[in-house]
């Protein structure tokens, strides 16, 4: 190891204050640094820094190379990075929103997700595609949708959201290092909520969920966006005297069957928190996986809190369409709670 190296390594040890955008920013900094077949490009990623900045100065240390603007041409961004996987590079592309990724959908539903089954394993595509995602923004539709479900849904694709700074340095530089095809969703609400953390990547696995409040009550699953504010119900449940455990799913695919169904099993109550719509949302995916398999477990049906089935509102209506604390304890009050006589009741 170069004494460069080591100096980064011990900065790299030391806790720090840091938004999720420039925990981003860092992750690329350093997979750039780290190999050199990381590549990044996208629609203003290079002089510009991207629209949210998360790519500011990686063109200006690493060159125009390694760090490029593209045309505003989603399907050939993506079809340019399996070209470029399939001849041993790693690119990290950005689509610039979440709705402007749709017509780079066919490139990444027939090609990116299938290419490595269709030539049994012989090729490997290590792309990882940062898509900016859901609402809180005041934005506009085409750039505040949640579409998780419908990469979920393809065979192929591993899709990975943090919810703090320091999963999304942890998340982003896993998603580069790994040989499959990953869609990387960034919640754009969390760009500037900060943290102090130590940013390190190996000691988390980038499939698995975590376990981010403990409680005996009611397991309360959520992911990118909504984990703050699962956070924030919780709190304001315990002082109700609810005990809630709070789960951060960060892998959405794979699925981490074993951290929830073992939260699921301890407590017997389960509300699911997303942003996007609720009908053939991905809470429902994750109500179903529980059903089946905590059933003789349950002491309430599973929950859902999610955006109304409606296209994205407008930015006046948007705080009353994404899922809120109330909201959240609305579900809790609704999960057929035993009260104190009726436990009584079945004590004598």
């Amino acid at each position: 190891m170069t004494m460069t190296a080591e100096r980064d390594a011990v900065a790299a040890a030391k806790p720090t204050s840091i938004t999720m955008a420039a925990a981003l920013n860092r992750a690329l900094a350093d997979a750039l640094s780290q190999d050199e077949t990381v590549l990044v490009f996208g629609e203003d990623v290079g002089t510009l820094g991207g629209v949210f900045r998360v790519t500011d100065g990686l063109a200006a240390t690493f060159g125009q190379s390694r760090v490029f603007d593209t045309p505003l041409a989603e399907s050939a961004i993506v079809g340019t990075a399996i070209g470029m996987a399939m001849n041993g590079l790693r690119p990290a592309v950005e689509m610039q929103f979440d709705a402007f990724a749709y017509p780079a959908f066919e490139q990444i539903t027939s090609h990116l997700a299938k290419l490595h089954n269709r030539t049994r394993g012989r090729v490997s595509l290590p792309i990882v595609i940062r898509i900016p995602y859901g609402g809180g923004i005041g934005g506009v539709e085409h750039h505040c949708d949640s579409s998780e479900a419908y990469y979920t849904h393809t065979p192929g694709l591993r899709v990975v959201t943090p919810g703090t700074p320091s999963d999304a340095y942890a998340l982003l530089r896993q998603a580069i290092e790994c040989p499959d095809p990953v869609i990387f969703l960034e919640p754009k609400r969390r760009y500037w909520s900060k943290e102090t953390a130590v940013l390190d990547h190996r000691s988390s696995t980038v499939d698995r969920a975590v376990v981010r409040r403990s409680g005996t009550d009611v397991t309360l699953i959520a992911y990118g966006g909504t984990v703050a504010t699962a956070m924030e119900a919780a709190e304001a449940a315990r002082q109700d005297g609810r005990s809630v455990e709070v789960i951060d799913l960060r892998s959405l695919s794979p699925f981490d069957d074993e951290t929830v169904v073992a939260s699921l099993r301890r407590t017997g109550r389960a509300v699911v928190v997303h942003e996007a719509s609720q009908f053939g949302g991905y809470g429902a995916e994750v109500a179903a996986r529980l059903s089946e398999q905590c059933f003789h477990y349950l002491e309430a049906p599973i929950l859902r809190v999610a955006g109304f089935d409606i296209p994205y509102p407008p930015p006046k209506l948007e705080q009353h369409h994404l899922p809120s604390v109330d909201r959240i304890l609305d579900a809790f009050d609704r999960l057929q709670w035993e009260d104190t006589s009726t436990l009584e009741r079945r004590s004598t």
